[in-house]
């Protein structure tokens, strides 16, 4: 007979044995509930700021773009002035303004070229600044990044000063050499405005990949070197495949900052005469908004922006993604 037959209590005549006590649980019930509400309470902020700073702008837009301004005075002017319901019309209006198309033409183009040259530009760098014989790494690393820490309106004044022909050193380097350089002419301001913001965040996505590098396994490293791998090949079959979750991370915040284009040509505007109110979608939403006073417009045109940028940055990730799949 075992020690637990020994000590098991006897059966009452007549009866079988008894259902288990229930107190158990319902003190675990009990523990549940309040881990539940601790966990609310925690939460109950954050949801508050995030309903109040992102719900609540994205929904007053959608709101906004759904109605027009109405005025009973004769010939519109004047009386008192009403919202109406308009549907889709500030979606119709919008898409049909040549302006704000074209500035999304001139936008996706500026991304096609920019983003490329700087994603390209940023590993570069990150390569350079990660290598076994790098010297003086926090040094250049400090510098590469110091743009980043310049506001875009003080970046665009500082190169304006550079691109406005009478003051510009490189316009005057250019003009000894017999170059015949206009940096702010309707061919070539796009591309100015497109060399100001790399010289702005090609450093701060150089940091996002260094980054990343540090969190490889420096095993990885020493094991290609041992198998005789080049400094070339560990970097481009150990190191870039790696990276690729920063990269496809880069691009998407890259592809974001492009379709926000909006401080730049903002100052630039009264030194180059290419650069109108329709020169970027923002800056056409500014105009609608701000000088044109009809805001039901703009808020279509904000909700449009974001819908691209949304379709964009999805359709980008979705890419990517299918890619790695088809690898593996």
């Amino acid at each position: 007979m075992s020690r637990d037959t020994l000590h098991r209590p006897e059966p009452v005549a007549g009866k079988g044995p008894g259902p288990a006590p229930r107190a158990r649980p319902r003190r675990a019930c009990g523990t549940g509930a309040r881990r539940a509400r601790a966990a609310a309470a925690f939460l109950l902020p954050f949801l508050a700021l995030f309903a109040l700073c992102f719900l609540a702008p994205i929904g007053y837009a959608l709101h906004q773009s759904l109605f027009t301004t109405e005025r009973t005075g004769p010939l519109g002017l004047g009386g008192r002035e009403h919202d109406v319901f308009a549907g889709l019309a500030n979606y119709t209006h919008a898409l049909s303004d040549d302006r704000f198309l074209t500035g999304f033409g001139r936008v996706l183009l500026f991304g096609a070229v920019q983003i490329p040259l700087m994603i390209v530009l940023a590993t570069g760098l990150a390569l350079l600044l990660e290598s076994a014989s790098a010297r003086g790494v926090a040094f250049f690393r400090t510098a590469f990044f110091l743009p980043y820490g310049v506001p875009g309106v003080i970046a665009s004044i500082l190169w304006g000063f550079l691109y406005v022909p009478g003051i510009s050193p490189l316009v005057k380097i250019a003009g000894t050499l017999g170059w015949d350089v206009d940096f702010l002419s309707r061919g070539t301001v796009l591309w100015s405005i497109a060399n100001i913001v790399t010289w702005q965040f090609t450093g701060y996505n150089m940091l996002v990949l260094i980054a990343q590098l540090k969190a490889v396994p420096g095993e990885l490293y020493e094991a290609a070197r041992l198998d005789g791998a080049s400094a070339w090949q560990i970097a481009r079959h150990v190191k870039l495949p790696l990276i690729r979750p920063a990269l496809v991370l880069t691009c998407v915040f890259s592809i974001i900052g492009t379709l926000q284009l909006f401080a730049e040509p903002m100052v630039l505007r009264p030194l180059a005469s290419a650069i109108d109110s329709g020169f970027t979608p923002n800056l056409h939403a500014y105009s609608e908004a701000f000088v044109g006073n009809n805001q039901h417009v703009a808020a279509a045109e904000a909700v449009l922006l974001a819908l691209v940028a949304c379709v964009l940055s999805f359709g980008f990730l979705r890419l990517v993604g299918g890619r790695g799949k088809e690898r593996r």
